[in-house]
């Protein structure tokens, strides 16, 4: 493949994406650790160090967008800025993905970084979850077992004036404030008080493993916000359409995990068809080969098979419930929960929420029925 600008991104989605697995895998980044940590000890150290991740996200993109630096059209991949506001779509699969994490000791992030680390026990959650999205975008499973009950429930907030569904947008419509103040000051308080929330705590300020967690996985989805919004944008998207075979997914996008996965899939399927390695499936590369080198380089490579049957069918309807749940939601823990909420998607935040309430009720399910 020649070295043009399509290469550059593909390249720099790869980098971005080893520097933050080999990271996750250094650290023991993970979603559903936190909330386990919190639901089952009250501990919130792994939680305030996702909420770090969280606040650099919102701030870094809000920087750029304050320089001209990146535009974020409301077509995004996925579009977290729509004005069609699919509340039902993100509150069902926030929460499926959750109870599928937690089944799965997981997010989609965490099975991949696992299977950088030698776990054939993810690799099978990762196969399931990239069958099931390939599934939905490439057969009518969407369409006869979401759009139906999801459509009817969408509301078009271009009937009241407002262009996007992210909170700034409301807020500045409710108070008739212009768009550029009402989109500084509410990122600016979110991400205030995020870090007030995160920074009070003595023993996180002591840690720099969190640290490092929080700001190294911001800084990706901000870079990832740079790499195919920033100045090269156009031509990247112009070189996209004049080629011989235009390439799959040439969109403003940043970090998100399950419908990458399913392109993985796509692509390992013909693999002779580089038109379909797009921003995504490096991401995907990346972080497992990010995982992997670290692993190798701490000797930390262990094979991981299932303890028993239950532990297979709990994985099992982990992938499935991931892969679906995160297709219907438009996201992951990351997807969602980190590069969406960074451009302050109301859709964001309820899919965030439901990721983490499905997670905690599941856990506090399973604690339950341990005793």
């Amino acid at each position: 493949m020649e070295f043009d600008i399509h290469a550059k991104v593909l390249l720099s989605a790869f980098l971005i994406a080893l520097v933050a697995g080999a990271v996750m895998a250094r650290t023991n980044f993970c979603t559903m650790g936190a909330v386990a940590d919190w639901v089952t000890m009250g501990s919130l150290g792994r939680l305030r160090a996702w909420l770090l991740a969280i606040a650099v996200a919102v701030g870094g993109l809000l920087l750029l967008e304050l320089a001209g630096l990146v535009t974020l059209p409301a077509n995004t991949q996925p579009p977290y800025r729509t004005p069609q506001f699919a509340w039902l779509r993100y509150l069902v699969g926030g929460l499926l993905f959750g109870v599928g994490m937690a089944l799965g000791g997981g997010c989609g992030t965490k099975t991949l970084v696992r299977v950088g680390g030698g776990s054939a026990r993810a690799l099978f959650v990762a196969v399931l979850i990239a069958a099931v999205a390939y599934a939905m975008f490439t057969t009518n499973l969407f369409a006869i077992a979401v759009a139906s009950w999801v459509d009817p429930t969408v509301v078009d907030l271009t009937r009241w004036g407002i262009g996007g569904q992210q909170v700034d947008a409301l807020v500045g419509h409710a108070l008739g404030v212009g768009a550029g103040a009402a989109r500084t000051a509410v990122a600016a308080l979110f991400v205030a008080a995020l870090l007030w929330f995160v920074l009070r705590s003595p023993q996180f300020r002591r840690n720099r493993n969190l640290w490092l967690r929080g700001v190294v996985v911001g800084a990706a989805v901000v870079a990832g916000w740079y790499v195919t919004g920033g100045p090269h944008a156009e031509d990247w998207k112009a070189h996209a359409m004049f080629a011989a075979e235009r390439p799959s997914r040439v969109e403003v996008q940043s970090l998100t995990f399950v419908s990458p996965i399913g392109d993985t899939l796509r692509y390992l399927l013909e693999p002779t068809r580089t038109s379909l390695l797009n921003f995504g499936v490096m991401t995907v590369f990346g972080v497992v080969a990010g995982s992997f080198l670290y692993s190798l380089a701490a000797r930390r490579l262990r094979f991981e098979w299932f303890a028993s049957w239950r532990d297979f069918a709990s994985h099992a309807a982990a992938g499935v419930l991931m892969g679906f749940g995160g297709f219907v939601a438009m996201g992951c823990t990351i997807g969602q929960g980190v590069s969406g909420v960074s451009t302050l998607a109301l859709g964001s935040l309820i899919a965030l929420a439901a990721m983490v309430a499905g997670a905690a009720a599941t856990i506090r399910l399973q604690y339950l029925l341990s005793d």
